[in-house]
């Protein structure tokens, strides 16, 4: 078949340059080029440009239509659906599938209705039971390609249409046919179910195994290749639950059994069977190894690499157990396989005649085959080597030569295999068989795919027939469903021309067709296969589906649909025969096996078999073959023929699926992908005539909704407004596409020809191109505004930063120039200077000499001058002096004469001025007081003289007087010592010199020395001390760091022990729940199966009312302590008549255990005998001590509280006993009256129980007297305490009991009291007990007493090992401190005394330090206890008063009574007590208003749980009457109408919720008003005075939180039920954000979702409105806040998991537009969250994973830092849910790029070391444990309105 017709787009005229097309390629088949060059009409060669940028000039025929297929565009490249594509064609179709398995790993895709099927020759994480409930109940376009999503299909069509299906699954050998096949098989077994108990589901699933072994071989193609056919119904009832299943088998390869090619395989039981054979019940069938036998070695290789064949065995085994086929019948079954190894090493020796043989009678492999099957040797050895012939007159025996023989015996092997393999159908049939009625089945057809080998046999023409006649109806179907289309849209119908490949099936089946001329050439004497073909030449040679070979005469060649085939004639007629001769079938038949004759029996193969069918009688696929002697019984060829018709009747009337499974290579590498091969299957398998088919009407079909959404942008703005959008689709349409023809308008779909869906493209892709550049240089435009904006800013910036750094340059420079014009200045005037100073220095030492010359020669002229001037002088001087003396001499005369003139003259005028007055007054001015002055200082000196004198005069004569001393002395100390001492006292005085010299000069060394070490030291002590500075320093730090590391540890530490802890608990709590629901599952499923039962009986008898049954449920389960304590025996026997007898019949373990406590308690009693003893003899020794009578008294009150309640425990617990025992009794006698027609066959049993009984009641006896004894010991105990008081000596005389010495507390005395009160009151119905009933008060009283002592004993001991502990940390502390003082003392030595003082010092501070911080601390302990013990003595005061009022009254109690005193409790009436009362016979009418027919809509303006408190109340005043059997029946009772109203409206949330709250609620009521401190906390004292007196419902509280975890559980399932099928719409599928997606074509799976008006279709909105709505249900009744945290957490993950899980499964929803509408979706949600204030659920983390699976279709998917990225982001993500997301992600416009495998690579590299699970789904029916944290209520039950509505009138208040 030419793929290149007219139907398929092809390049077309004018097309222009970068056209994309598809060029034949040898290697590649077809390869990718674009045209460098526009193509014009009459063109005659293409310029093409390929892949690898070669240029290559492709010549082209224009005549005959040869013209290079289009490419599709990118955007639809790896599409789901091949008929999704715009261009259909070959190449178009290899190209999709390669990319999807190598670049995705996709193995599965769509072909219209066809799946195709790539085998990965690898493990994927796609089968698991999370992708099983994924698929469930979705339509088949909406997830991607899988196996599953046709199961589900089918499994949809049977229940909507009730039509039965088929899914036919064919594909080469080795392409997965049996794994597929398999895989839908356990599709339909998980998701259905089975009807009934027989585990159907099972036997489908393991009947599998057990035709893989007997039917699969290694082939070199596969390793588990069916040699054979299968055809598999599955029955359904009419809730299309799995009933059954039958199996019917086509055309077995029997002659794999005796010859195998090399490296291939037997069937694997032969090697099974080999590997198991050293087990011991295999001995017997005397096997070795595979390599012995002939059958098995024929191939060579007898071992499979990864395959283990005695594990497989095994396997096999337990499949064969599970059908039901017994180990008799199965080792039978291994007896006749290992027969048939022994029979193919059977040694056949020729006769030298070469006409006849015979076979050694010692053969052992000949033995063993006849032992095994057990026939006669002797028998058998004869016809193995001779034949008979029959004629009409008589009977020959004839001998067969060698190769006849060999012939004959594989022939046997082959029958006795084929005989096995249909009897072990026929029992896998049987035990899959059911009497039910069957509804509707579906089929699963595992079949041979199209086989073209090298040599072609009889094998290959029959499996090739099948195909031609599977491929025909494939054919006609797709044509149906292609007419049925176009006629349901109402589009006009063009009949399309498909190949029909009916003349080929003529050519085969039809008369004097190749079948009936081989059957005809059988039936010849002497027909061969020669003969045979020649005949064929003769009658066929004018067909043209039949050719003759050239060079061949035992071949011909027969054209199929596929290929040409050409088959080899030799063999046909043998095989087709099947002959086996009738002597050795009738040893066979004579065996003393009853299997082995039964394989051969006669009547075997007449048997019908039918299927229970409603609408299809199916018929054995093994048609009847009547007995015959020889050539009359059917051949191979007819009989495969009539099952193939068979076959095909059954398909017809079936609805056909079709998985086509293709082998990508034959090397079996995985995910390696080899074009060839794939293009030759994806021809013969029929897809490439499923897209022609497609091609040749309108392949691309849109809804009108998804066409707007997709194409919206090609419409223009005024047609927008049109609201039809199927105008303005036409307007469109007709204005791009001109030619009508392209298109078709049908009523709910557009029908486009194909390539109209690229040119569409094109043209919107060329629109987005048009306004993305209009974006582009809009925003380039500012982007280059902003850059310009930006450059500006930042260059102004960098010029004024420039400016100043060249400024700052400058001014530097200047300042740089003028220090070095400084410096060089000042260089330059240092070396002027200096050359100026050495000239100056030469100048003047020429200088100093040149005037030294001149200077001497001056001085010499100077001197000779000077000389001459003296000489000069001197006769000058003369010559002056001589003048001078001359004139001076006259001047002196002339000066003494006008001297003389002048003073004549002054004497005259001075002698007239004395004579004047004026004168003298002038020269006396001033003179006084000088002269006083004078003399004053004239006094004052002689005064000091006078003084001075004295002194003078006194220190003269003193020292006259110390000199005269003196000289005495020394007179006389010369005269003593005498004159020669002088120079030894000089000698003294050197000497003492000297020594004060050394000893100044040691003094100052010493000094120095003193001075230096004194320097150093104070340096040394200066470096220890900035070294202990920087010491203290490190450790600080160190114990900082040691700080918090350890604080870090410890919180780590502390962090992971709490996770730990806590993820233990939830994993337990989890398990809890767990059990929980599955108990509630099996109570529904028993009461669904008793509803059943009920119906299907429909006969008179005893029946159980549901709630009775519940009840007697509720009280097996959780019986109360009241009803195990006390019981009547009547209502005891109506309630073992309510149970039956097998529950009577039970009560035998309650004997046992009342024999054993009898035990127990005779030990207790010898314990307290032999302790009572022992307290008698300390009371007669013991001396009692002295104390004030009120302590006295107090301590006797104790103790004869506590020895009265020994007593009535001891009493209470003996009237237990016997009422347990006398219930025992009762139950056995009624269980004997009842079986007493029956008690014939047990009179042992029955006498065993009355001699049980007997000893029981004589020991009963016997423990009654010794607690007589003991009560009577007991009681004069007191009597001698009582008579003690008076008496001083026995004042504080105790009990004899062993704790009596300690003292006894005052509440334990009060608790005493209040049980000896209870225990009276529940005795005092105890009349009718035998006697007195002190068995059981004994019992009681020595429980307690036991409890008591065991307390005491505890707290003693408790007590010592904390004083024991106390005592070794103070020892520790002393020796620690001790060590502390020892070190402190041993360095003190070491320093010196100053040293010593000042660290004595600062010991003794530190030491105070601690002392003052502890005291300190005592001081705060001491306050807190004040504290404490104020408020304890408050309480106890309290008590104190309430405990006086006690003895006062039982003082005068006891004065009344004596010794048989009955202690009660006085109660206090108040106006309202805040309990209810009903009477009995209203408790059903209670329920029925307040519980079964209450509706929460009634207490809608009431307290919320209301109820609850109600019921509380009532059951308050129960406990307040002390009615044990109330409190069981009201609580019983509740219960029951809760489990029932629960049951009714399982589906109704508000009914739901307002039930949890008020379960809880009366949950937190039993904690609160239990009595328990922990949950009296926050009680007020009004609160406190409601709570139970008499009973402890601990156990009901049990009850009452499972029924909670129940009502939870279903609450959660209601909301999932309502919000699942909102998720994948609102979250996935509808654009929050309007225009941000876009619909890519989806070819002929469409998707419910995309239709507009379709129900399906939800918005988030839906799910928001949906949530309110359960939040408002859940506040308005009271639900606690903590438990609607918890739902809405349970919600979010079941939402996120829904979600991730589609995410995950649909390629068409991985892109970037759809990870914005996640994002914004989730943002909603948690603003929602927010709102609400339910953010701190926990909600938020549980959507992590699909968070960050949005973010993931975001990021930037190219560069390593990108993978960088993404691993650091996606952390709550698996790596395989990366790597598929990747996977899937796909571009919705031709500007996104896809994601490279390069990529993909590089993110499974860096998540490689990831532990994460291997599971790819999140499982979304995980349910998170839940807590119900207790939730007082701060409501008084006296203040609670009961409103009219309840018609509660009938409870009266307290």
């Amino acid at each position: 078949m030419d793929p290149r017709g007219s139907s398929f787009p092809v390049l077309h005229c004018n097309t222009r340059q970068y056209t994309r097309v598809w060029i034949p390629d040898p290697d590649e088949v077809w390869r990718s080029a674009e045209l460098t060059k526009d193509y014009k009409e009459g063109d005659k060669s293409l310029q093409l440009r390929l892949e690898d940028e070669t240029i290559q000039e492709y010549p082209i025929d224009v005549q005959n239509n040869q013209l290079p297929f289009l490419r599709n565009p990118d955007i639809l490249v790896g599409e789901n659906d091949l008929t999704a594509l715009s261009y259909l064609h070959e190449p178009a179709v290899l190209h999709n599938l390669k990319v999807r398995f190598l670049e995705s790993n996709h193995i599965y895709t769509y072909c219209g209705i066809v799946l195709v099927a790539i085998n990965p020759y690898d493990q994927l994480p796609i089968y698991g039971q999370d992708v099983i409930y994924a698929y469930s109940g979705q339509n088949m376009g909406d997830m991607d390609p899988h196996i599953f999503a046709v199961a589900e299909e089918a499994y949809k069509q049977m229940a909507r249409d009730e039509k039965n299906q088929s899914i036919i699954v064919s594909g080469e050998s080795g392409a997965g046919k049996t794994v597929s096949a398999k895989y839908a098989m356990r599709y339909f077994t998980t998701v259905s179910g089975s009807a009934s108990d027989t585990n159907i589901e099972e036997k489908v699933l393991a009947s599998s195994p057990i035709m893989e072994a007997i039917g699969n071989a290694k082939t070199t193609r596969n390793d588990n290749s069916s040699r054979f056919g299968k055809y598999i119904q599955i029955g359904f009832d009419k809730r299309y639950r799995i009933i059954g299943a039958n199996m019917r088998t086509y055309l077995l390869e029997k002659s794999r059994v005796v010859f195998q090619a090399d490296d291939e395989r037997n069937y694997h039981i032969f090697y099974q069977l080999c590997a198991a054979a050293s087990l011991p019940e295999f001995k017997e069938l005397a096997l070795t190894c595979a390599e012995d036998f002939f059958y098995t070695s024929q191939g060579g290789n007898t071992v499979i690499e990864g395959v283990d064949d005695a594990e497989d065995f095994e396997k096999t085994r337990q499949a064969f157990t599970l059908v039901g086929v017994r180990e008799s019948h199965q080792i039978s079954i291994f007896k006749i396989i290992a027969s048939i190894l022994h029979l193919g090493n059977v040694e056949i020796q020729a006769e030298r005649d070469g006409e006849s043989c015979r076979v050694s009678p010692e053969d052992e492999h000949l033995s063993d085959f006849c032992r095994l099957l057990g026939v006669e040797l002797s028998q058998m050895e004869h016809w193995l080597c001779h034949r008979k012939l029959v004629t009409t007159s008589e009977t020959y025996v004839k001998t067969m030569s060698l190769q006849q023989v060999v012939n004959a015996r594989d022939a046997l092997a082959k029958h006795i295999y084929a005989q096995l393999f249909h009897w072990i159908v026929e029992h896998v049939n049987k035990a899959l068989h059911t009497s039910l009625k069957q509804h509707s089945f579906i089929g699963v057809l595992d079949i041979y795919g199209f086989e073209t080998f090298e040599v072609n046999s009889f094998e290959q023409f029959c499996i090739n027939y099948a195909n031609e006649k599977l491929q025909q109806q494939f054919n006609s179907h797709v044509f149906k469903l292609e007419q049925e289309e176009y006629m349901k849209e109402q589009i006009p119908w063009t009949l399309i021309d498909f190949y029909d490949n009916q003349p080929c099936i003529d050519l085969i089946e039809a008369k004097l067709g190749i079948l009936d001329l081989l059957d005809e050439e059988c039936k010849v004497p002497k027909g061969t296969d020669q003969n045979w073909t020649q005949k064929l030449y003769d009658r066929h040679s004018g067909s043209q589906h039949f050719q003759k070979p050239r060079m061949s005469n035992k071949a011909f060649i027969v054209i199929h649909f596929a290929d040409k085939v050409e088959y080899l004639s030799d063999g046909f007629l043998e095989k087709n025969r099947d002959t086996v001769y009738e002597e050795q079938i009738n040893i066979l038949k004579a065996s003393k096996f009853p299997l082995v004759a039964d394989l051969f029996h006669d009547g075997k193969d007449s048997a019908p078999t039918t299927t229970a069918s409603s609408k299809i009688n199916i018929r054995s696929s093994r048609p009847p073959v009547k007995a015959s002697n020889k050539e009359h019984k059917k051949t191979v060829g007819y009989q495969f023929r009539s099952s193939l018709h068979l076959l095909m009747e059954t398909l017809n009337a079936t609805t056909p699926h079709y998985v086509r499974c293709i082998k990508p290579n034959d090397e079996k590498l995985p995910f390696h992908f080899n074009p060839k091969r794939a293009v030759q299957q994806l021809r013969a398998c029929g897809v490439l005539e499923t897209i022609r088919i497609s091609a040749a009407g309108y392949p691309s079909r849109w809804s009108y909704h998804d066409f707007f959404n997709r194409y919206r942008v090609l419409v223009k703005k005024r047609d927008l407004a049109n609201s039809d959008k199927k105008a303005i689709c036409r307007s469109v349409l007709e204005s791009l596409i001109k030619d009508p023809d392209k298109f078709q308008f049908g009523r709910t779909k557009i029908f486009f020809r194909a390539g109209q869906v690229a040119y569409l493209e094109k043209l919107r892709a060329d629109k987005f191109r048009a306004a993305t550049i209009m974006i582009q240089k809009a925003v380039r435009g500012w982007l280059q505004k902003v850059k310009y904006r930006r450059l500006k800013g930042a260059t102004l910036t960098l010029q004024r930063y420039c400016r100043g750094y060249l400024a700052r340059r400058l001014a530097k420079h200047l300042r740089r120039t003028r220090a070095a014009v400084v410096l060089q200045k000042q260089y330059r005037m240092q070396r002027a200077r200096r050359a100026y100073q050495r000239v100056r220095r030469a100048a003047v030492v020429i200088q100093a000499f040149a005037r030294g010359m001149f200077v001497r020669r001056i001085y010499h002229q100077v001197l000779r001058e000077h000389k001459a001037t003296v000489i000069q002088k001197h006769v000058r001087g003369w010559m002056a002096r001589r003048r001078f003396q001359r004139l001076r001499g006259a001047a002196v005369v002339i000066q003494c004469g006008f001297r003389r003139l002048k003073a004549k003259q002054a004497l005259k005028a001075l002698r007239i001025e004395a004579r004047s007055a004026e004168h003298l007054k002038r020269l006396n001015v001033g003179m006084e007081n000088k002269i006083v002055q004078l003399q004053r200082k004239i006094d004052d000196q002689n005064k000091e003289l006078k003084t001075l004198s004295e002194q003078l005069s006194a220190i003269t004569s003193t020292h006259t007087m110390e000199v005269e001393k003196l000289k005495k002395e020394v007179a006389c100390y010369q005269q003593s010592q005498g004159e020669d001492r002088g120079p030894q006292l000089q000698e003294e005085v050197e000497s003492l010199r000297t020594e004060l010299q050394r000893a100044h000069s040691e003094r100052k060394v010493l000094e120095d020395t003193h001075t230096r070490e004194k320097d150093e030291l104070r340096k040394r002590v200066a470096d220890l001390e900035q070294e202990n500075a920087l010491l203290k320093n490190e450790k600080e730090q160190l114990n900082n760091q040691i700080l918090c590391q350890s604080k870090d540890e410890f919180a780590q530490n502390s962090v992971k022990e709490n996770l730990m802890m806590k993820k233990e608990l939830e994993e337990e709590r989890s398990r809890y729940q767990n059990l929980v629901k599955e108990y509630s599952r099996l109570e529904q499923r028993y009461d669904n199966l008793r509803d059943e039962m009920t119906i299907l009986k429909q006969t008179p008898g005893h029946r159980r009312n549901p709630s009775n049954q519940s009840s007697l449920e509720s009280d097996s389960n959780y019986p109360s302590i009241s009803t195990s304590e006390v019981g009547d025996t009547e209502d005891t026997l109506q309630q073992v008549e309510e149970i039956g007898l097998e529950k009577a019949a039970m009560d035998m373990t309650v004997f046992l255990k009342l024999q054993k406590r009898v035990r127990e308690l005779e030990q207790e009693r010898k314990k307290l005998q032999v302790q009572l003893e022992k307290k008698e003899q300390q009371d007669g020794k013991r001396v009692p001590a002295e104390q004030p009578s009120n302590d006295s008294d107090l301590d006797q009150d104790a103790d004869l509280a506590y020895n009265s309640l020994k007593r009535q425990e001891l009493e209470s617990e003996n009237k237990k006993l016997k009422n347990e025992l006398n219930e025992l009794r009762k139950a056995v006698a009624d269980q004997a009256s009842e079986h007493s027609p029956a008690a014939a066959g047990t009179p042992d049993s029955y006498s065993l129980l009355l001699n049980q009984l007997r000893v029981a009641n004589e020991e009963l006896e016997v423990r009654k007297e010794e607690v007589l004894i003991l009560r009577t010991q007991i009681v004069s105990a007191d009597q001698r305490r009582l008579a003690g008081k008076g008496s001083e000596p026995n004042i504080n005389a105790r009990t004899s009991w062993p704790n009596s010495e300690k003292h006894v507390d005052q509440e334990d005395a009060i608790e005493a009291y209040h049980g000896v009160c209870q225990t009276n009151s529940k005795t005092e119905d105890w009349g009718y007990l035998n006697e007195d009933g002190e068995l059981g008060l004994a019992y009681q009283g020595l429980k307690q007493v036991a409890r008591l002592l065991e307390a005491q004993l505890q707290a003693q001991s408790r007590e010592h090992e904390e004083e024991v502990d106390n005592l070794k940390a103070q020892l520790e502390a002393l020796k620690e401190e001790m060590d502390r003082q020892q070190q402190t003392f041993c360095q003190t030595l070491l320093l010196s005394p100053e040293a010593q003082v000042e660290f004595g010092i600062q010991q003794e501070m530190s030491r105070l330090t601690n002392e003052n911080l502890d005291l300190k601390e005592l001081v705060e302990k001491l306050e807190k206890n004040e504290r404490k013990l104020k408020k304890q003595l408050k309480i106890y005061m309290k008590k104190v008063q309430d405990l006086e009022a006690a003895q006062a009254l039982a003082q005068s109690e006891r004065k009344r009574h004596e010794l048989n005193r009955q202690v009660t409790v006085q109660r206090k009436e108040k106006d309202f007590q805040g309990m209810l009362e009903y009477h009995k016979e209203d408790e059903a009418l209670l329920i029925r208003n307040l519980v079964t027919e209450l509706k929460p809509q009634v207490l809608a303006g009431a307290v919320p749980c209301l109820p609850a408190y109600i019921l509380y109340m009532c059951l308050r005043h129960a406990d307040y009457v002390n009615d044990d059997l109330k409190v069981h029946s009201l609580l019983t009772s509740t219960i029951n109408g809760i489990k029932k109203v629960l049951k009714k409206h399982n589906e109704d949330f508000e009914m739901t919720s307002f039930w949890l709250s008020n379960t809880c609620r009366l949950l937190h009521c039993l904690k609160q008003y239990s009595g328990d401190e922990g949950f009296m906390t926050q009680n007020t004292a009004k609160q406190n005075e409601h709570c139970l007196k008499n009973f402890d419902l601990t156990e009901y509280r049990q009850v009452l939180s499972d029924l909670s975890i129940q009502i939870y559980q279903q609450l959660i399932k209601i909301a999932e039920g309502l919000l699942q099928p909102m998720i994948v719409s609102a979250m996935l599928e509808n654009e929050s954000i309007q225009g941000l997606s876009g619909v890519k074509p989806t070819g002929y799976r469409k998707r419910t979702s995309s239709m507009p008006e379709g129900d399906n279709s939800y918005c988030l909105e839906a799910i928001i409105r949906q949530m309110n709505s359960f939040h408002t249900v859940m506040c308005d009744q009271g639900l606690d806040p903590e438990i609607i945290l918890q739902v809405f957490r349970q919600l979010f993950y079941m939402i996120n998991a829904v979600t991730l899980n589609n995410l995950l499964l649909r390629k068409d929803v991985c892109s970037w537009s759809t990870g914005m509408q996640l994002r914004y979706n989730i943002s909603q949600l948690e603003e929602w969250l927010r709102g609400r204030n339910l953010h701190q659920s926990g909600a938020v983390e549980t959507m992590e994973p699909l968070i960050q699976a949005a973010q993931l279709l975001q990021l930037k998917k190219k560069s390593p830092e990108d993978a960088e990225a993404i691993c650091s982001l996606c952390t709550a993500l698996s790596t395989q849910q990366i790597v598929k997301i990747l996977n899937l992600y796909t571009p919705l416009n031709e500007f996104e790029e896809r994601v490279t495998v390069a990529f993909i690579r590089t993110i499974q590299a860096q998540l490689q070391d990831r532990n994460d699970p291997q599971q790819l789904l999140l499982d979304f029916k995980h349910m998170f444990p839940v807590l119900f944290p207790f939730n007082p209520s701060s409501l008084t039950m006296d203040s609670i309105h009961i409103p009219a509505c309840l018609n509660l009138e009938f409870l009266n208040e307290v």
